[in-house]
C-alpha cells in the first residue's frame, strides 16, 4: 500500500522509520460527473471573476482573507510557504493520557502506522507493547498538508492506530445548542419502562451488520437504467405518529418487544392469495 506519510516515531531516545496510511476511504462511493444534458459530454469547471464575469486563467488565480464585504488581503505562495510549519517527518511522542480523558468531539481522522523497514520492527514493537501494557494513548505532532496536527497514537493489532485530534477552536460550545432545553423531572415509571426498552434492543457492536441502505438503493437503481428498465418510485415515508400520552406509549413498546415473532408469510404466497 502507497503510504500517505513516511517519518520516523520517536519517544525519548528510541526512534524507528514508519509509514502512515489512511484508515477510512470513500473510494468505493458510487460517485457521478458533472455532465451535458444534451450533448452527454463531461462538464469542467471554470473561474470567473464576480464583478467582470470575464474567465480568470490559472496565471491569476490567488489567496485572499476578506476582513470586510468585498475587501480582501491578499497572500501570495511565498508568503505562506514562510509561515508554514517546518516538516521534520518526525512523531514525537510527547505525553500520554487516558484513553477516557479524550472528549470524542476532538477526534478527527484515524490513520493505520506501521514500521517502514525492518531495521526498525524492533524498536516499534517495544514501542507498541509499552503503550499496550499501560493503557495509555501517547500525544504526539506530525505536519500533515502544511498543517501541523496533534495526533493520538494507540495500540491496534501490531500497528499503531493515530488519529489526529481538532484543536479547541474547531470544537463547538454545546451550551450555545442545550441552554434552553429545560430541566424536567421523569417519572420513575416511566424512565423503568425505557430502560427495559433499551435492554431488550441491547446489543454487540458489529460494524459487519451495517448496510449503507442509500448506496444499495442507488446501484439497483443504476443497474436497472442501464438495462432500459423503469425503477419504481419510492412511496412517500409515512410521518411518525405524535406522542399524546407517553406512559401509554412506554407500555405498548414494551409489549410489542416482548410479543413473540409470527412467522410472516411469503410475498409468493400473498400475491398468489390475492
Amino acid at each position: 500500500m502507497r503510504a500517505f506519510w513516511k517519518g520516523y516515531l520517536k519517544l525519548a531516545l528510541v526512534s524507528c522509520p514508519i509509514a502512515l496510511h489512511p484508515a477510512c476511504s470513500t473510494a468505493e462511493r458510487i460517485a457521478f460527473r458533472q455532465i451535458n444534458k444534451v450533448t452527454g459530454n463531461r462538464l469542467r469547471q471554470q473561474l470567473i471573476d464576480e464583478e467582470t464575469r470575464e474567465p480568470v486563467g490559472p496565471e491569476h488565480k490567488g489567496r485572499g482573507y476578506e476582513v470586510a464585504k468585498g475587501q480582501y488581503i491578499l497572500m501570495d505562495d511565498a508568503e505562506l510557504e514562510a509561515i508554514e510549519i517546518e516538516s521534520t517527518h518526525v512523531i514525537e511522542i510527547n505525553s500520554f493520557v487516558p484513553r477516557s480523558q479524550i472528549d470524542q468531539r476532538y477526534l478527527d481522522s484515524p490513520y493505520y502506522i506501521a514500521p517502514n523497514e525492518p531495521v526498525g520492527q524492533e524498536a516499534f514493537a517495544v514501542i507498541r507493547e509499552a503503550m499496550r501494557g499501560k493503557a495509555m494513548v501517547a500525544l504526539g505532532r506530525l505536519v500533515l498538508s502544511k498543517r501541523e496536527r496533534v495526533v493520538a497514537l494507540e495500540p491496534h493489532g501490531k500497528g499503531l492506530l493515530a488519529t489526529t485530534l481538532r484543536y479547541p477552536y474547531e470544537i463547538r460550545n454545546a451550551e450555545d445548542y442545550f441552554c434552553d432545553l429545560p430541566d424536567i423531572a421523569i417519572d420513575t415509571d416511566m424512565l423503568a419502562l425505557a430502560e427495559q426498552i433499551l435492554d431488550g434492543k441491547a446489543g454487540n457492536f458489529e460494524p459487519a451488520a451495517f448496510r449503507d441502505r442509500y448506496e444499495e438503493k442507488l446501484l439497483a437503481h443504476i443497474k436497472a437504467k442501464q438495462v432500459g428498465a423503469v425503477p419504481e418510485r419510492k412511496q412517500p415515508t409515512a410521518v411518525p405518529h405524535r406522542v399524546i400520552n407517553l406512559m401509554e406509549a412506554l407500555r405498548r413498546s414494551v409489549a410489542e418487544d416482548t410479543r413473540p415473532a409470527t412467522p410472516r408469510r411469503s410475498a409468493v404466497a400473498a400475491r398468489k392469495r390475492a
